[in-house]
């Protein structure tokens, strides 16, 4: 969006993707695509093997099926054995040009072009898409058509020049989508997170009354955990996206703070807040932001988040003829230039600003994360609240 393109999205969707899987396959691409042999192949083997299953149904069992196919869903190897076992997908579509990214099943697909490119950007999605059909046939998965979704992200100007409202996938016509749900974040059109923050707002309102009805029948201790499961929960679950979003959504997402706080200490709804706030020793939603981002950013920079991110997060220091500059001593990082306030909220851009904007002894590498967050929380509640 920066660079002024515009960005198909494509949301693929497997039927019963953990409950296909061929564990024969599976173990022969363990074995010659992972290198795994003798006795770590066998646990996994044996790990798979001689599962069964029953069903409940009026309080009578049913009888015992074996499981001929499959990976447990609910458990750790799971995901990451279902990941292994998908990961020649990866192949394929680098092979047509395009980008891929998964979490477990959730697949996504997309390319970025010019506007005046976007048809381009729709024949090698579909022709991606019949090799990927192929694939997974032969792997044993189904790609459900009618359930994959496709999205055009990119600037509300951009995004109006694209005339492609439909993808065609062996056969089937899937229209265009206006929002989709990703993880359970609500993504539109122009990242502008208002569809999400519309829908956070509800869920949490909707938690909150619920807790209300309870609270006459609980200790204040007990509301408050409820509190933190059923709503800061939400409020901070991938808050790092919130990043640069209007200062209306944001003010928004604070009034829901501001209530549940107001909830938890009993105050009425006209009382003022800070010192609610302040005295449960709660970081308000920009700060629970700045929070995140720089969390990850320490992960990045000590080998404990995914490469897409640690790549993003360079030194000063580590660039050659800047190694002298007051801002490598300092432990600053790189900030990339952006030619759109767009570009400011992508992770190479917020992630950077948001930590060099730290004080120098917290951006200190030898700290621990426990120790990092400890102290992060003590700057941020300073600056909230001082």
């Amino acid at each position: 969006m920066d660079d002024g393109k515009v960005t198909l999205l494509g949301f693929l969707d497997l039927s019963a993707a953990f409950d296909t899987v061929d564990k024969e396959m599976l173990m022969r691409r363990l074995e010659h695509s992972f290198g795994l042999h003798g006795t770590p192949l066998g646990w996994i083997n044996s790990f798979l093997t001689d599962r069964t299953q029953q069903v409940v149904l009026d309080g009578q069992l049913s009888s015992i099926g074996k499981l001929d196919c499959g990976v447990p869903q609910g458990s750790v190897l799971g995901p990451l054995l279902f990941s292994m076992y998908t990961a020649e997908l990866f192949t394929i579509i680098e092979k047509h040009g395009i980008n891929g990214h998964s979490y477990a099943d959730d697949t996504k697909i997309y390319h970025s072009v010019p506007v005046c490119q976007a048809q381009v950007a729709v024949e090698r999605i579909s022709r991606a898409l019949e090799d990927i059909h192929i694939w997974m046939d032969s792997s044993r998965l189904k790609l459900n058509a009618e359930k994959t979704q496709f999205i055009w992200i990119g600037s509300s100007r951009q995004i109006e020049k694209v005339q492609v409202i439909e993808i065609p996938i062996y056969g089937v016509n899937v229209p265009l989508s206006t929002t989709v749900k990703d993880l359970g974040m609500k993504i539109d059109s122009s990242l502008s997170m208002s569809d999400h923050s519309d829908s956070l707002c509800r869920s949490c309102l909707f938690q909150l009354r619920q807790i209300r009805v309870l609270k006459r029948c609980l200790p204040q201790e007990s509301v408050h955990i409820l509190v933190k499961a059923f709503v800061s929960s939400r409020l901070d679950y991938c808050n790092s996206l919130f990043y640069g979003i209007g200062h209306g959504l944001l003010d928004k997402l604070q009034r829901i703070q501001n209530a549940a706080a107001r909830l938890v200490s009993g105050k009425r709804k006209y009382d003022h807040i800070t010192p609610v706030l302040r005295d449960l020793h709660w970081l308000p939603i920009r700060q629970r932001i700045e929070y995140k981002l720089s969390s990850f950013v320490h992960k990045s920079l000590h080998c404990q988040a995914p490469t897409y991110l640690s790549d993003a997060c360079i030194r000063v220091s580590s660039i050659e003829g800047r190694q002298n500059l007051r801002s490598a001593d300092a432990g600053e990082l790189l900030i990339p230039r952006v030619r759109t306030k767009m570009g400011s909220r992508a992770f190479k851009t917020s992630g950077p600003s948001v930590w060099n904007n730290l004080p120098v002894n917290l951006r200190d590498s030898s700290l621990s994360l426990p120790s990092f967050q400890k102290r992060l929380k003590t700057v941020l509640f300073d600056r909230a609240f001082n």
